[in-house]
């Protein structure tokens, strides 16, 4: 049978024009394809920068749909999720981020880094901290062992606390001296004594300048009986930290009653008072008069320069008026109104409390309760 060419002739033509067509296709579809993943981007991104979170949502949804490996829109979804309080699904999102095998180093450190927030803001610290772990030697390293320290804080591991501040501090962070410090403070009061010491010690090298290990030391020789040693903490720490002498003016005062040494700790106290005008200074020093007159009029000098309730309040309670027989319920009245006026205030929330704390209850902020009364701030 022989061949007939005829097929042939008419054969390639028509292939070439199917497969013209088909590229035509393929190109089209392509087109379309790359004009609805831009749109449905700035979409979501015109309902994220008008506060639309959930539409916000729906069109970057859209865009992964007809884009499925850009990594760029999954970080945007996976972050709105976080926003919304959605943490299961803002895990989804950077776990399925980090299974895949075309990501860059750059990028796996991101979806690692977005990860570990997620476990984070979710409370999952368990989780938050092996995710943080992974961080190490990589740009985000700084930013992790930052939200470790914030973990261990809160959980209140203050051995860890101490480590993850000394790498900080070794990479340039910051100054994390004073709040090693602290930690090592907070790690000497579950301690016996003669344990706590040496801690005690080590924070005074870590932060020289910090009053808080000089005054739990101080706390410390005096519950051990040795009012020499508390005296020269005490006295040191005036002199080296004197913005915290009203923190430290009443144990100042019985440490020099116990040591007869009341010169001078009128002298330490009399100069700090000058410099500060301290209420708690005030009354350490009238602590150290044995006439009650004297003491009075300790409280007309500071009234002569400051504007106190408090002051007054105490000058009134010994004196002696017309109508004694309602002294009593006067000073009650006085008493209840200055109690507002004798308690610490955070400067960083406002927190208010009856006693000096080192880090704030509100919100844990360290270090900012300044050493004087609402009434002299």
């Amino acid at each position: 049978m022989d061949f007939d060419l005829t097929w042939l002739l008419w054969g390639l033509p028509i292939a070439f024009g199917l497969g013209w067509l088909a590229s035509r296709l393929d190109l089209r579809q392509l087109r379309i394809d790359n004009k609805q993943a831009p749109k449905a981007y700035f979409k979501g991104l015109n309902f994220l920068l008008n506060e639309q979170q959930d539409q916000a949502i729906d069109a970057f949804i859209e865009a992964v749909k007809s884009d499925p490996d850009t990594s760029e829109l999954h970080f945007a979804l996976g972050n709105l999720f976080r926003r919304r309080g959605e943490y299961d699904r803002a895990v989804r999102v950077h776990e399925h981020l980090l299974s895949r095998g075309d990501l860059t180093k750059a990028e796996r450190h991101r979806a690692q880094h977005a990860l570990a927030l997620d476990f984070l803001k979710a409370g999952l610290l368990d989780r938050a901290e092996d995710a943080l772990r992974k961080l190490d030697k990589t740009p985000y390293e700084g930013q992790a062992l930052l939200a470790r320290l914030a973990i261990y804080e809160r959980t209140r591991d203050w051995k860890r606390a101490s480590e993850i501040a000394a790498r900080l501090n070794e990479l340039g962070q910051g100054d994390f001296g004073s709040r090693q410090a602290h930690y090592l403070c907070e790690q000497a009061a579950t301690l016996p004594a003669d344990q706590a010491e040496p801690l005690l010690r080590q924070a005074k090298k870590a932060a020289p300048d910090a009053p808080r290990p000089r005054i739990d030391l101080a706390a410390l020789q005096w519950a051990a009986g040795d009012f020499e040693g508390t005296w020269r903490t005490l006295a040191r720490a005036a002199q080296k930290v004197p913005a915290a002498l009203p923190l430290i003016a009443r144990s100042l005062a019985d440490a020099a009653k116990a040591t007869g040494r009341v010169a001078e700790g009128q002298e330490i106290l009399g100069t700090g008072y000058e410099l500060f005008r301290s209420l708690d200074v005030l009354e350490a020093l009238a602590s150290l008069e044995s006439d009650p007159e004297v003491t009075r009029d300790w409280y007309v000098r500071h009234l002569e320069n400051e504007t106190s309730l408090v002051a007054a309040t105490r000058w009134l309670a010994g004196e002696r008026l017309e109508h004694q027989e309602f002294h009593g319920q006067i000073q009650g009245a006085l008493e209840h109104a200055c109690k507002p006026l004798t308690r610490y205030r955070c400067a960083a929330c406002g927190f208010e409390a009856k006693q000096h704390f080192w880090q704030c209850p509100g919100c844990q902020a360290w270090d900012s309760y300044p050493a004087r009364r609402v009434e002299e701030l």
